[in-house]
């Protein structure tokens, strides 16, 4: 159940980044300037932002199955509308579209974990469905480098959107919750305002909109990186741009193995969760601020690309845990979904602010002093987010009141 998890993670990335790809060079470069790909990614994270704040209700109140099957056929579809616009606006209003369904893969499949896993494994099966999106990222590059430049980037988005499609058909076939959770799973809805009031949501939430842009730095501005700064191809940007997302993938692993391996040792599953937390998002942010000063090539650049990605897919295996650490199992996707609002907050910020400091700062200075100040800005944003984490969101503890709701008639 969870491969099925992990093939979706995979197909919600390819989807997600392989516009950044097509218009990092040819001919839609010539259409997506450096401001308008922000925007375009802005409304990306806008529709992401709101989808989230609904989505992990509408999958806790339908269900896995057909909550998943939801998302996968309009994030598929909104995908496949890629491939008949022409022009930024309809880029960005398909890009809205895409965000709105790519939103409740997160929800859906850490509701699939919980009810699958018991809370020991869950950051382990977690890190194994989420290493779908670095795998994702690893396949996009070469796989719209060749698409792109055998067939055009109007058959790659359709080619993608047959993919989705077909993952549709398998799910819907065979998934099944486990007699053992069914209760638990459809147990009383919790409201979101209830939910946001506890300290754990509100604070998880504020940390997220400052981590998680780190990885959508990452993944949306590796490609125009590499040909702003060291005037790459496609072609070769498709073969050296998979290689932080193979070290990335190697973070969703050892990152959830490494607290289950902690907590069989006897450290107590919040401290493990926390300490886990720290040391990633540390070598995250440090990589980020240290990278200005040491990068002097482009092998040198995807070094510390690949060293952030390490250490935020470390970080999301644990995090993605957290939920069902506190809150019952039928307001896992929920609170999972609200914390993301945060994410598409953050990304819709920040994605604006990295297009408007690329056109600002490479006009004057280059685009390499340009993207210095991005590695900085976001070095030091995911540092500000783990000490919330860690001071401010409170133990990772089963929320009593939140259990009790759920099992007032």
């Amino acid at each position: 159940m969870v491969g099925l998890a992990f093939l979706a993670t995979v197909l919600n990335y390819v989807h997600r980044l392989s516009f950044s790809y097509l218009s990092a060079t040819g001919p839609l470069r010539e259409l997506i300037p450096d401001d308008a790909f922000g925007y375009i990614g802005t409304a990306f994270f806008v529709a992401y932002m709101l989808s989230n704040a609904f989505s992990g209700f509408v999958i806790d109140k339908l269900g896995t199955r057909i909550g998943y099957s939801i998302c996968m056929a309009f994030w598929t579809t909104a995908g496949l509308m890629h491939a008949f616009v022409v022009t930024p606006l309809q880029f960005g209003i398909v890009r809205f579209m895409l965000g709105i369904g790519e939103a409740g893969n997160w929800p859906a499949a850490l509701k699939l974990v919980t009810e699958w896993f018991p809370p020991e494994e869950r950051s382990t099966a977690s890190g194994i469905f989420n290493s779908g999106s670095a795998l994702g990222a690893i396949i996009v590059p070469p796989l719209v480098a060749y698409l792109g430049l055998s067939y055009g980037w109007q058959t790659t988005f359709i080619v993608l959107g047959v993919a989705g499609y077909l993952w549709l058909a398998a799910f819907w076939f065979i998934y099944y919750t486990p007699e053992r959770s069914i209760k638990e799973s459809k147990a009383r809805i919790i409201p979101p305002m209830k939910l946001v009031r506890t300290r754990f949501v509100s604070m998880f939430m504020l940390s997220k909109v400052l981590i998680d842009p780190v990885w959508y730095f990452v993944t949306f501005w590796i490609g125009r990186y590499l040909a702003d700064v060291y005037h790459w191809d496609l072609k070769k940007i498709g073969w050296f741009a998979m290689l932080p997302f193979i070290v990335a993938d190697v973070g969703n692993i050892l990152g959830g193995y490494f607290t289950q391996f902690i907590i069989r040792k006897g450290v107590p599953i919040p401290k493990a969760r926390k300490l886990s937390v720290g040391i990633f998002i540390t070598i995250m942010g440090g990589a980020l601020i240290l990278a200005p000063f040491v990068i002097t090539t482009a092998v040198s650049a995807l070094v510390f690309f690949s060293l952030a990605g390490f250490g935020y897919t470390a970080y999301l295996a644990n995090a993605l845990a957290y939920p069902a650490d506190v809150v019952p199992k039928s307001a896992v996707a929920s609170v999972w979904g609200l914390a993301s609002v945060g994410a598409g907050l953050g990304g819709a910020i920040f994605q604006s602010l990295s297009g408007l400091t690329i056109k600002t700062f490479s006009t004057s200075h280059g685009y390499g002093y340009a993207y210095n100040i991005l590695f900085i800005g976001f070095g030091v944003s995911c540092l500000i987010g783990l000490s919330i984490i860690l001071f401010l969101m409170g133990p990772l503890v089963k929320n009593e009141k939140l259990h009790e709701y759920v099992l007032k008639n």
